[in-house]
C-alpha cells in the first residue's frame, strides 16, 4: 500500500495528560509525584514541539471535573499548578514560548488568579505559544461562546441571523490558534473527555498506552510521524487530495 500524500503541516497539538497517579502508584509513589514529573514532561515536549514546526502546544491540566476528586488532591494539584506558574513563566519566555491560559477562573484562589495573570504578564510574546487549559471544560467553552453571541443579540450589536459556525468558531476558546491539527491522549483509555470539543472536530486522533510521565521527545516524533502518514480529507476523496497536492506541487515547481 502506498503512503498516504502529505498535504498538511502540523501546527497545533493538544495533549490530554492521563496517567500520572497510575505511573506513580507503579513506583510504590504517593499520586503527586507522578505529577510533579508530569510537569516536567511538559517542558520536554514543548521544545520537540518547537523542532518540530508546532506553533501552539495545547494541555489539559485540570478539567472541570476534576473538583470532583479528593479534596486533598485537590488541593495538592492547585499547589503544583501554582508552583509550576512561579516557577516556569520566565523559562518560557526565555524559550521564546508566550504562555495562555484558557478556562473557567472563578472558582480559583485569589493567589493562584494573581499568579496565572502575572505568568501571561511575563510570558507574553513568543514565536511558539503554550496553551494551559485549567478548569476547562469543552461543553463549558461552547456555552460560554454561545453566551457571548446572545449578549450581543440582545444589546443589538449583531442579527440573530449573523450567528452561524464562523461567528461561533470566533467565540470559543483558541479562536486566535491555528485549526487544532492533533489530539494526543496518553495513559491507554481512547475518549477525549470534554477537552476542546468544538477545535477536536476535524482533528487527528492518536491514543496511545504510554503513561504521560513517560512521554517525552521520542514519543513526540512518533506522534508527529503517525500524524504525517495520515491523509486529511475533510469530506473530500482521496483522489480529490492527491490531485490538489500533485497540482501544488506543479505550481511551485515553476
Amino acid at each position: 500500500m502506498s503512503s498516504p500524500v502529505v498535504c498538511h503541516s502540523l501546527k497545533h497539538v493538544a495533549i490530554i495528560m492521563d496517567g500520572n497517579n497510575r505511573w506513580a502508584k507503579k513506583r510504590g509513589l504517593p499520586g503527586i509525584a507522578g505529577h510533579k514529573f508530569g510537569v516536567e514532561r511538559i517542558r520536554e515536549v514543548m521544545t520537540e514541539c518547537q523542532k518540530l514546526g508546532v506553533r501552539t502546544l495545547t494541555v489539559f491540566a485540570f478539567s472541570s471535573e476534576n473538583w470532583r476528586r479528593p479534596p486533598k488532591e485537590v488541593e495538592i494539584l492547585m499547589g503544583l499548578f501554582l508552583t509550576y506558574l512561579k516557577n516556569e513563566a520566565k523559562k518560557l519566555n526565555k524559550g521564546g514560548v508566550r504562555l495562555r491560559i484558557i478556562g473557567d477562573r472563578t472558582r480559583f484562589s485569589d493567589k493562584i488568579n494573581r499568579a496565572m495573570e502575572d505568568a501571561e504578564a511575563i510570558a507574553s510574546s513568543g514565536e511558539t505559544t503554550l496553551v494551559v487549559a485549567a478548569d476547562y471544560g469543552g461543553r463549558w467553552d461552547m456555552a460560554q461562546a454561545a453566551r457571548q453571541l446572545a449578549e450581543k443579540v440582545v444589546a443589538g450589536d449583531i442579527a440573530l441571523d449573523n450567528i452561524n459556525e464562523a461567528s461561533l468558531n470566533e467565540a470559543v476558546c483558541l479562536a486566535d490558534q491555528p485549526p487544532l491539527d492533533l489530539l494526543i491522549r496518553t495513559g491507554g483509555e481512547s475518549r477525549i473527555s470534554n477537552f476542546l470539543l468544538w477545535q477536536a472536530a476535524y482533528a487527528e486522533l492518536y491514543f496511545t498506552d504510554t503513561l504521560w510521565p513517560d512521554f517525552g521527545a521520542a514519543q513526540m516524533i512518533a506522534a508527529a510521524d503517525d500524524f504525517y502518514g495520515r491523509q486529511r480529507r475533510f469530506g473530500k476523496t482521496g483522489d480529490q487530495v492527491e490531485a490538489e497536492v500533485e497540482n501544488k506541487t506543479e505550481l511551485n515547481a515553476k
